[in-house]
Formats: structure tokens, C-alpha cells, sequence
């Protein structure tokens, strides 16, 4: 697909700024196309999943870049490889298991076979039958390989890229992004689960959302009626230079806000102290500071697609993956250490029921997206408002504001041209 064809139709950015978002950017597919190449298949790197999940020469996991296909393996030398998950024949997918183990990958339809690296190993009946038919004499298995990947791995996170041209992953991320990952990642993981979460809007309704903490104690009223998440606690916004990784954190509150925040909260009109609602396992809210910081709560992006959260003790790792311009799904890969003791291991699992799509807490991110995409007809002239705490994207002490929002578009009117 040549540039010109992928430029965006109908999405115009009203001006230089980045407080007016086109509504058109959630459902136009020609942008949704130029997305695919110049983000997801761009200079980015994006989260493919953690060394953990394929420990042996041989393991693979099959994994998204994007909405493309593709394959993460240990390759015999222990080094992590990556390839498009298609086959180079016909394009029929060549790994069909989320999880395996293999010497060579071989495809269902014709039988070619790969090695870990994507080399084209094998065609059957490459020379004929009976002397005749098969390929052509100048045929070289050399010309077929798999598209490659360029994989680096942070903290036990994995990434790739399509780009063989992208900045080493530490560059990428600047160096107050790695020691906020490290900080969630200080020590060997284990996985505790997964599910998929379906959402029925465009991925970067949910990519906004994640970057919003002016939304988090409004919509969840789980967060300020337990007072887990009020923007009157301590915390604060970092946003990186280019705008598209950012931290959201803030510490315990337990008690009544002697500075005014709980007043605002009233003012508001928010269930935020109601008496009556409480909980039958009040262990549900119990925590070890486990990093040493105070820090409870802890939302992680790294632009394009990746979010890391810590939500008291429940940590997890989300990818995003595109499915079409109205569909996304959201990976979520539940993890604790390998040296958790019992007691903290069952925490984790308990506290897993914050979040996801029944979670206590972000059931409803799973709902106000599909909000959005549904209100889309007839904006296409239109833009969105986000101008909480000012028209810049830097980091603030304050968490009533949208400057990571801001950030989030930032880098993607840069890597997008528009």
C-alpha cells in the first residue's frame, strides 16, 4: 500500500494545538490503515510479553504487533526471536496455539517449514513428483523467509519492532519511564493468568482512558467510595518528552482529607463517604508496600500499546490490540514473583478482581468507550474538549488534568504526520 493511499480522508487536526481531538479519528479506516504502518509497524516498539512465558530453546508464543500476527520463540541459543506470524506461501497463519514448544514451524496448509530465526527450511515437494511439476530451478528458499522482528527485552518485558531502524529500547523509553518499569519489575516473574477483554470502540478510546486520571474517581466509584484513588491524595503525572509514555500514581489515603479534597468531592455531588456500602471481605483492601514508596496505585503507558498497573498488590500487564477501527482487544497477563510468599500470592489473586471486565474497579472503562463509538455518527467536523490542566503535555503534581491525554497525541500526531 503506497503512502498516498494511506493518508487520512476525513480526520483534520483543527490546529497546531492538542486540546481539540477530530472525531474522526475513531472511525475513519483510511486513518485506521495508516495507523498499521506508520505506529504499529513504525520506529515504535510494542509489547510482545514477558521472558517468562517462553523459558526453554524452542518455546513460542503467538502474540499481536498491532492487529499483525506474529511469533515470539527462545530460539537454541537462548536469545529471544521474533517473526510475522504468516506463512510465506499462501499467508495462511503458521502458528495456531497461543503457547508451544517447537523444533521448526511448519504450516498446515503446504507443509513449508521455518526454523526459530524465519528462515525457509523446507518446501515439500520442492523439486516435483515423478519428475515433474515443483518449483522453478532459480527457486531459493533464501528469498522466502518470514518478516523478522527486532526484539529487546526490559525488566522480563519483551518488545518488538518492524522497524529495523527503531531506537534501542532504553532511548525509546528515556530513563524515567525504565526505572518506573523497574520498580513494578524489580525481581524474576511468574505468571498467575489471563484473560482477553473484548471493547467494542476504537484502541485509542482505550489508550485515552488509561491516560486519564481526571476520570478515575468520578466513573469508579469504587475508587473514591474506598478511597483507593481521590485526586486530593498525594501523587502525581509524569510525562515523558515525547509525550506518549506516561506514570500516573498516588498513595494510601485512609482518613478524612484535612486540606479541602474531600469537601471538593462533596461540592461534586460523588458517593465518595456513604456510610452504607461496605464490603463482606475486607481483606479485599488490605496491601504490603511492597516497593518500599508508598505508592498504591500505579498506571504505567508505553506508547503504542502497552500499560502496566499496580492497583495495591495486583499487578498486571496490558497489551492493547487493534481489531478494526470500532474493536479492540485488551490482553491481560496477571503476574506476581517467583519468591511470593503464600499469604501475598493469595493477596494477588483476591485483588485480581479489581480490574479487567468485571473488575470492581474498571468494569466500566470497558463500557465508556463503547459510549463513545457509539455517539460518533454524524462528528466528523467535530473535535473533543481536553483541556483539563492547561494545553500542554508535561508532567504535573496535580492529577486533575489531562495532560497525559495531550501527551498521548502528541507522539501520535508526530509518528502519524498529521
Amino acid at each position: 500500500m503506497s503512502e498516498a493511499s494511506i493518508r487520512p480522508a476525513t480526520a483534520h487536526w483543527p490546529n497546531n494545538g492538542l486540546t481539540r481531538v477530530p472525531y474522526a479519528l475513531y472511525d475513519d479506516q483510511v486513518v485506521y490503515e495508516r495507523e498499521r504502518e506508520r505506529l504499529f509497524k513504525g520506529p515504535t516498539w510494542n509489547v510482545l510479553g514477558l521472558e517468562c512465558e517462553i523459558p526453554k530453546p524452542g518455546d513460542y508464543k503467538t502474540s499481536f504487533l498491532g492487529d499483525v500476527p506474529v511469533v515470539l520463540v527462545r530460539g537454541r541459543d537462548g536469545t529471544l526471536k521474533g517473526f510475522e506470524n504468516r506463512c510465506a506461501h499462501r499467508g495462511a497463519l503458521l502458528c495456531l496455539e497461543r503457547f508451544g514448544n517447537a523444533k521448526a514451524f511448519t504450516c498446515v496448509y503446504h507443509a513449508w517449514s521455518y526454523d526459530h530465526d524465519g528462515n525457509l527450511t523446507g518446501v515439500a515437494f520442492q523439486n516435483g513428483v515423478k519428475g515433474q511439476g515443483g518449483m522453478p530451478a532459480d527457486f531459493r528458499r533464501q528469498d522466502h523467509g518470514l518478516r523478522r522482528l527486532k526484539v529487546a527485552a526490559l525488566a522480563g518485558l519483551v518488545f518488538g519492532s518492524f522497524d529495523a531502524e527503531v531506537p534501542p529500547l532504553e532511548e525509546y523509553l528515556g530513563a524515567e519511564i525504565v526505572q518506573r518499569i523497574r520498580r513494578v519489575l524489580p525481581r524474576p516473574v511468574k505468571v498467575l493468568g489471563y484473560y482477553t477483554q473484548t471493547l467494542r470502540n476504537n484502541w485509542k478510546l482505550y489508550a485515552e482512558n488509561v491516560r486519564d486520571p481526571y476520570h478515575a474517581s468520578i466513573l469508579h466509584l469504587f475508587f473514591t467510595t474506598f478511597r483507593i484513588n481521590r485526586l486530593s491524595q498525594k501523587g502525581g503525572i509524569i510525562v515523558d518528552a515525547s509525550g506518549g509514555h506516561h506514570v500516573s500514581y498516588s498513595m494510601l489515603d485512609g482518613k478524612p482529607d484535612k486540606n479541602g479534597g474531600d469537601r471538593d468531592y462533596d461540592a461534586a455531588k460523588l458517593r465518595a463517604d456513604d456510610a452504607s456500602i461496605g464490603l463482606k471481605e475486607p481483606g479485599l483492601l488490605a496491601g504490603r508496600d511492597e516497593f518500599g514508596d508508598g505508592i498504591t496505585l500505579q498506571i504505567l503507558s508505553v506508547f503504542p500499546n502497552l500499560v502496566i498497573q499496580q492497583v495495591r498488590n495486583s499487578l498486571v500487564v496490558r497489551q492493547i490490540v487493534p481489531k478494526g477501527v470500532d474493536r479492540t482487544d485488551i490482553v491481560w497477563t496477571n503476574y506476581g514473583f517467583v519468591d511470593d510468599d503464600e499469604e501475598l500470592a493469595a493477596l494477588r489473586l483476591m485483588q485480581s478482581n479489581f480490574v479487567g471486565p468485571a473488575g470492581y474497579i474498571s468494569m466500566e472503562d470497558g463500557a465508556v468507550g463503547a459510549f463513545v463509538q457509539r455517539a460518533l455518527p454524524g462528528t466528523a467536523a467535530e473535535t473533543s474538549v481536553v483541556m483539563m490542566g492547561g494545553d500542554g503535555a508535561t508532567s504535573q503534581e496535580s492529577r486533575a488534568t489531562e495532560t497525559s491525554v495531550r501527551g498521548f497525541w502528541k507522539a501520535y500526531r508526530n509518528a502519524m504526520d498529521i
